[in-house]
C-alpha cells in the first residue's frame, strides 16, 4: 500500500492508495499524530447494494468508478456514455512540500492528477485536480470539482456555513445532518450574497465549545460555485466542493489540460474559534508584505453626497475628513462623465469636467495638500446601455443572439473572458493610475451575469465563459498589483458578492456588506470574522439605521464595531457637531495606536452579537497586551441582567498566573479572573460599547 503524510503547523493529513490502485483514499487528518493507528475513516469491507468506491474515504472520484454515492468528476466523449475507470499511475515529482498522485484511463484517454501542497506556518492543505486529455477525442466534463475530504462523525454533523443576501450577508448558521445531503452553491459567476464558499464540520455528538475538533474547508473561486455535504449510512461526512459550469459541460480539449480552482482544508482542536484563526494566519501570510502594510483610515463620500459629485462639496468633506484625522479620501461612484444617476456614463471613464472646472489632477492635488491619500470607485466590467464603449463594441457584452438583455441596476455586464475586453480594462486602468496620483482603487461589481452568451461561439465552446471571467479578473488585478505597486485594492460586489478565498488573496481588503447599519454590520461581521482575517475587513462609521434590527445605537458603538476591522468613516461630516468630530477624533487616534494588534492579533471570538454582550478580543503577537471590544448589543435601556452587576465577557487565550491592567481605568486582573469571572462590562444608557487595552503586567 503506497501511503503519504502531509505536516502543517500542527496537523497531519495522510493518504493512501490501496493495492487494488482505483483511487486514493484519506486514513486520517487531525492534530499530528493521528495518523499513528488503525484509520478511524476505514470500513469494515462489506458493502450491500453498493459498491467499495462508494463506501470508501476517497479523495477524488469519477463516475463510473463511483455510481451511487455522488462523484467528484463527470466526463464523457462527445456521443458517449459518462464515466472514467481509472488506475494508479504513480506519484509525480512535486516542488517544496507536496503532493502529486496520477491516475490514468487509457480507454477514455484522460490523466487525472490529484494534487496536493501544505502552506508553510500555517493549518491549511491545498487541494487541486489537473485533468489532461491523453487520447485522440474531446472531453466533455459536466463536473469537475476540486475535492472531495472526508470527515467521521459518530453523532452525525453538525455544520456551521455563511448565508445571506444583499445587504444580509455573513449569517452564521447551523444545520445538524444525521442522514442525507446538504447544499449551498452560487450560479451568478461571483461567489454571491446568499452563501459563502465556506463550511465547517463537527462530529455532533460532541458540544459546539473551544476545544471540540473542527474542519473546515474554503473554496478559492470568483466565480459559480457549489458545496455539498453528504452523510452516509456509516456515519461518514464526506464534503466536495467545486466550481459551477455555466455551460453545463466544459470542453477539455485533446491534449489540453484544465486545472481546477484550489479547495482549502483546514482543521482546529479549538473549534470554530481556532479554525477562525487558522484561516486568519493564512490569509496574513498569503498576503505576504502588502499584508503588512498598515490599512488607512479612508473617508468615502459616497453617503454623504452620492451621485452630486462636484469638487467645492468634495473638498469641503475632504477638509473635515482630515481634520478628524482621516488618512485616505475616496471618491465613489459619479465622478466620471454623464453619470447624474445610474443610468448612464458607465464604460466611458473620463473624469467629468463640469464636476472638477480646475481639472481632475488639480482637484487630487489638493487633496492631497491636505495630508491625504486619493482613492476612486471604479465598476471597469459594466457598461451603461447608452455608452460610447457599447456603442463602439456591441459585441462586447454577454447576450444570447435575438434574445433580449436584461438590465440590473441599469446596466449590462462586459464579457470580460475576451482577450480584447481584458486589454482595453487593463489599459484605462493603468492609464488611470498613471495620469494620476491614485493610491488606492475600489473595484465595484453591482450585477451578475444574466444572458451568458458569447453568439458567435457555438457549443460546445472551445471557450469557458465562467472561467475566462474569472481568469481575467484576477489577471487584471495582478498586472495592477505589478504595475503599480502603491495601489491598495479594495474588493467589492454590491457589498460582499465576491469576496471568496480567492478575490480576497488577489485584493487587499473587501467591503462585507452594503449595510452599514451598527447592529446589523456587528453581526455581518462577526461571521466575516469566522471565516476571514480582520486586516482584509473594511467597516465604516455612518448615519445609517441599517435594515434589519433599526435600533438606535451611539457613535461609540458604531466606531467600536468599525474598529474591528480596517476603519473608515461614511457620514456626512459635514453635518455633524464640533462635538461628533472631537468625539470621531479620538476615537480614529485610538486605532491608529492599536491597529496593528487589530490586524495582526490572534481573535478570540466573544459570545454573539444575539447575547447581551458580545466581543472580539485580540492578542498581540508578543502576548504584551490584549485588545477588546465590546458592545452591548441586547436591550436597549443598557442595563446589565441585574440591576447594579455588571455583565461579564469571559476572555480566551491568557495566561491563568499572569496580570493584566486596564491602560483606562488602572484596574488590574489576574489571567485566571478574566478567564473564567470575565471583565466586567458596566453598561449604561450612554455606554453601550468599549475599547479596552489590558497589559500584561
Amino acid at each position: 500500500m503506497n501511503r503519504w503524510t502531509l505536516r502543517t503547523a500542527n496537523t497531519s493529513y495522510t493518504v493512501e492508495v490501496p493495492d487494488h490502485g482505483r483511487w486514493a483514499e484519506l486514513s486520517a487528518w487531525g492534530p499530528r499524530g493521528v495518523e499513528d493507528g488503525p484509520s478511524p475513516l476505514a470500513g469494515h469491507g462489506r458493502t450491500p447494494f453498493r459498491t467499495a468506491a462508494d463506501a470508501a474515504p476517497a479523495e477524488y472520484l469519477p463516475f463510473g468508478l463511483r455510481p451511487f454515492g455522488g462523484a467528484e468528476l463527470d466526463v464523457r466523449r462527445p456521443g458517449g456514455e459518462r464515466g472514467s475507470w481509472w488506475q494508479f499511475a504513480g506519484e509525480q515529482p512535486t516542488e517544496g512540500a507536496g503532493l502529486r498522485l496520477a491516475f490514468l484511463d487509457d480507454l477514455l484517454g484522460l490523466e487525472a492528477v490529484l494534487c496536493y501542497e501544505t502552506v508553510p506556518d500555517t493549518d491549511v492543505i491545498r487541494r487541486w485536480v489537473e485533468l489532461t486529455g491523453v487520447g485522440a477525442d474531446d472531453l466533455l466534463l459536466a463536473r469537475l470539482d476540486s475535492a472531495a475530504v472526508n470527515i467521521p462523525v459518530p453523532g452525525g454533523a453538525r455544520l456551521t456555513y455563511l448565508v445571506g443576501q444583499w445587504v444580509q450577508e455573513f449569517q452564521l448558521k447551523h444545520i445538524q445532518v444525521e442522514r442525507g445531503t446538504f447544499a449551498i452553491g452560487s450560479t451568478q459567476g461571483v461567489s454571491g450574497h446568499e452563501y459563502a464558499p465556506w463550511i465547517a464540520a463537527q462530529d455532533a455528538a460532541q458540544p459546539a465549545g473551544p476545544a471540540t475538533p473542527t474542519w473546515g474547508i474554503s473554496l478559492a473561486w470568483s466565480g459559480s460555485w457549489h458545496i455539498d455535504a453528504s452523510v452516509d449510512s456509516g456515519r461518514l461526512l464526506r464534503l466536495r466542493a467545486g466550481r459551477e459550469p455555466h455551460e453545463g459541460e466544459v470542453l477539455l480539449p485533446a491534449g489540453g489540460t484544465l486545472i481546477t480552482p484550489q479547495l482549502l482544508l483546514a482543521f482546529s482542536a479549538e473549534g470554530l474559534g481556532g479554525l477562525a484563526r487558522v484561516w486568519h494566519t493564512h490569509e496574513r501570510l498569503e498576503s505576504g508584505p502588502r499584508g503588512r502594510r498598515p490599512r488607512p483610515v479612508l473617508y468615502n463620500s459616497w453617503e454623504a453626497t452620492g451621485f452630486a459629485v462636484e469638487q467645492d462639496g468634495q473638498l469641503e468633506l475632504a477638509r473635515t475628513a482630515a481634520a478628524i484625522g482621516a488618512e485616505l479620501f475616496v471618491v465613489d461612484d459619479g465622478w466620471f462623465a454623464n453619470r447624474p444617476d445610474d443610468t448612464s456614463g458607465l464604460g466611458d471613464w473620463e473624469p467629468d469636467r463640469d464636476a472638477f472646472p480646475d481639472g481632475f489632477g488639480a482637484f487630487i492635488g489638493r487633496i492631497r495638500d491636505l495630508g491625504l491619500d486619493f482613492g476612486l470607485w471604479v465598476e471597469p466590467e459594466a457598461v451603461s446601455p447608452g455608452s460610447r464603449l457599447l456603442a463602439d463594441h456591441p459585441d462586447w457584452i454577454y447576450r444570447v443572439e435575438g434574445r433580449p438583455a436584461t438590465l440590473i441596476r441599469n446596466q449590462l455586464l462586459l464579457n470580460l473572458g475576451r482577450d480584447d475586453v481584458r486589454k482595453h480594462v487593463l489599459t484605462w486602468l493603468d492609464k488611470l493610475l498613471h495620469d494620476y496620483p491614485i493610491s488606492y482603487l475600489k473595484w465595484d461589481m453591482n450585477r451578475p451575469p444574466t444572458e451568458r452568451g458569447r453568439p458567435v461561439s457555438p457549443l460546445p465552446r472551445p471557450a469557458d465563459l465562467d472561467a475566462a471571467h474569472v481568469a481575467n479578473y484576477h489577471h487584471i488585478l495582478a498586472a495592477l498589483r505589478t504595475g503599480h505597486p502603491h495601489v491598495m485594492i479594495e474588493g467589492c460586489a454590491g457589498g460582499g458578492g465576491r469576496a471568496d478565498a480567492a478575490a480576497i488573496a488577489a485584493t487587499d481588503v473587501v467591503w462585507p456588506s452594503d449595510n452599514t447599519g451598527p447592529q446589523d454590520r456587528l453581526t455581518i461581521q462577526h461571521g466575516f470574522l469566522h471565516a476571514h482575517s480582520p486586516h482584509v475587513m473594511s467597516s465604516w462609521v455612518t448615519d445609517s439605521t441599517g435594515f434589519f434590527d433599526t435600533r438606535p445605537r451611539s457613535p461609540r458603538f458604531r466606531f467600536v464595531t468599525a474598529m474591528a476591522g480596517v476603519l473608515g468613516i461614511g457620514a456626512d461630516i459635514r453635518a455633524w457637531t464640533v462635538e461628533q468630530r472631537a468625539e470621531a477624533a479620538r476615537w480614529i487616534t485610538w486605532y491608529k495606536k492599536w491597529r496593528a494588534t487589530i490586524h495582526h492579533g490572534a481573535v478570540h471570538l466573544l459570545g454573539a452579537p444575539s447575547d447581551d454582550t458580545c466581543g472580539v478580543q485580540y492578542s498581540a503577537p508578543d502576548g504584551s497586551h490584549e485588545i477588546v471590544l465590546a458592545w452591548n448589543s441586547g436591550l436597549l435601556n443598557g442595563l446589565p441582567l441585574l440591576p447594579g452587576r455588571p455583565n461579564r465577557l469571559r476572555l480566551h487565550g491568557l495566561e491563568p498566573a499572569a496580570r493584566y491592567q486596564d491602560e483606562a481605568t488602572g484596574s488590574t486582573y489576574s489571567g485566571a479572573h478574566l478567564l473564567h469571572a470575565g471583565l466586567p462590562c458596566a453598561w449604561r444608557t450612554d455606554f453601550d460599547a468599549d475599547a479596552v487595552v489590558l497589559r500584561r503586567c
